[in-house]
């Protein structure tokens, strides 16, 4: 019954946050990948937000992603600008491929997606034993502020053809214990006044406190880890409203 990340939701990130798009993010990580030499990867990659402007600087960057229609935007939009990179579809906690790369990138709370915590834990070893010895994984977290259980939001976006997608999302189930949430959201398409299409969505997103993931970074093997806020280097957080990345490399 629910999707995700299906045809509508792919669009309508796509139009919300479209190629080199930034928060802030795409200048950090670019200043942070700009020495290395080796390859790149960005697990959950999606439309190539990211991924884009980094081939376009001269990064040796490769994506995957678990949705078939997230990377054929992505596909799309880079066949647009004419470049052709490797992608492919797979999960962050099972992927495997015959490579240690020199960084891993997941900006923006993406890995956050993973909201069961085996789950995530099990992706954190995979990237680990992705990387080559001193490897980087570069990783964003949002933290946890109000929850608004129940309460219902709207948002809509005006597409080329002249379409309008509305989404209705709520928050319909909070796990205190297990540290996530789950949102419903529904997304409908309008062409001419009348509805042509909807689509529903399951959307779980976990949280964690920024010492916590220090704990969990060091015991899957990784070290001399760097925290910044807001992307700031080395600026601690001092609000729960911002963005933090933890910096690592992988000790083997």
């Amino acid at each position: 019954m629910f999707g995700y990340y299906n045809r509508l939701s792919s669009e309508v990130y796509d139009l919300d946050k479209p190629v080199g798009h930034s928060f802030g993010d795409v200048e950090f990580y670019s200043e942070r990948l700009n020495s290395l030499d080796g390859k790149i990867l960005e697990p959950a990659t999606g439309t190539g937000r990211m991924l884009i402007p980094l081939l376009q600087k001269g990064v040796d960057i490769e994506g995957f992603d678990s949705s078939s229609d997230m990377l054929g935007i992505c596909r799309k939009n880079c066949e647009e600008k004419n470049l052709n990179p490797k992608l492919f579809e797979a999960t962050m906690e099972s992927f495997s491929v015959n490579m240690e790369y020199d960084a891993i990138i997941v900006p923006t709370g993406t890995f956050l997606l993973l909201h069961r915590r085996e789950e995530s834990i099990k992706a954190l070893k995979n990237f680990h034993r992705h990387l080559r010895s001193g490897g980087k994984l570069i990783i964003d977290i949002l933290l946890q502020s109000e929850i608004s259980l129940g309460k219902v939001s709207t948002k809509s976006w005006e597409c080329k053809n002249g379409d309008l997608i509305t989404l209705e999302n709520k928050i319909v189930e909070v796990e205190y214990v297990q540290q996530y949430t789950i949102s419903y959201g529904r997304y409908d398409r309008w062409r001419n006044g009348k509805l042509i299409e909807s689509e529903l969505e399951r959307f779980p997103l976990r949280w964690y406190g920024i010492e916590e993931f220090v704990m969990i970074l060091e015991n899957v093997g990784f070290k001399d880890l760097v925290i910044s806020a807001d992307y700031n280097r080395g600026l601690y957080p001092n609000s729960s409203n911002q963005i933090v990345t933890f910096e690592a490399a992988a000790s083997k």
